[in-house]
């Protein structure tokens, strides 16, 4: 049928069926989305399950200890989850991982929902979780700490050296296609409240602002204590830090520390 039309109008022809096409793709893309955020269930606020520590790349749970003293100071029953393939490989394998950490947690205290703290590039396996593996109907608190929510020129540096770069090294790579996809439409999609603390010193996340989520609650340890110099390796031990678990993972509204002994 197009061979019988004029050059002009069989352009024209394919122009507007493509247009058309591109529309329903579109128009399915947002019924998947709209049908994907009305399956979840966000849980109540006002009662604190465990807490989830998730570990940066490199995997080290020792990091972790400083968050899992003060929270079980404070009363909090606390999992530390082990890391997948020492934290640097596929970091959607490792938000696999810890959605069943966190089935397990929530069944073993009897809980309705668990809160996750994740450090470094654990906060982008938090949310990878929340996003793709069913985290949005059990998380209540999602809080990240120093971490490369939009990735590391540090990754991008290794990847373009040619250095060992694994899995996870490659996806923190600023543009990624995992983090693309991890950014796109909601940095913040519907269900757990999220909470995002960094260091404006900090040389690992860099820039430091690829920490900021749109719609997290949003504070740097220097807007409470304007002299820190704390580094990346530093922020599991930063009184902000410390003092953020209960300002954030209570019952109340999350909010920064105040009155911080700096």
């Amino acid at each position: 049928m197009l061979d019988a039309l004029s050059p002009a109008r069989r352009r024209l022809v394919l122009l507007v069926a493509a247009g058309v096409t591109l529309g329903l793709v579109l128009v399915a893309s947002l019924v998947v989305v709209r049908l994907r955020a009305d399956r979840v269930r966000p849980v109540a606020q006002a009662d604190p399950g465990p807490v989830l520590l998730v570990s940066g790349y490199g995997g080290s749970t020792r990091s972790l200890q400083p968050l899992r003293l003060a929270l079980r100071s404070a009363g909090r029953d606390v999992v530390v989850v082990p890391p997948v393939q020492a934290g640097t490989g596929d970091i959607r394998s490792q938000a696999a991982a810890l959605a069943r950490r966190a089935r397990a947690a929530a069944r073993r205290f009897s809980a309705p929902s668990v809160d996750v703290v994740g450090y470094s590039a654990g906060g982008v396996v938090a949310r990878t979780w929340v996003r793709d593996f069913g985290g949005a109907s059990l998380a209540r608190r999602v809080l990240s700490v120093g971490s490369p929510q939009h990735g590391t020129e540090l990754a991008e540096l290794a990847v373009g050296i040619g250095g060992r770069c694994p899995a996870a090294c490659r996806q923190l790579e600023p543009g990624s296609s995992m983090l693309r996809r991890l950014n796109g439409r909601d940095e913040t999609p519907r269900g757990p409240l999220f909470v995002s603390v960094w260091s404006t010193a900090d040389h690992v996340v860099v820039p430091t602002g690829s920490a900021r989520l749109d719609g997290a609650v949003n504070f740097t340890v220097q807007s409470v204590c304007p002299g820190a110099r704390t580094e990346h390796g530093d922020l599991p031990s930063d009184p902000v830090v410390l003092a953020a678990l209960g300002t954030t993972l209570g019952s109340g509204p999350p909010h920064p520390p105040t009155g911080v002994r700096c």
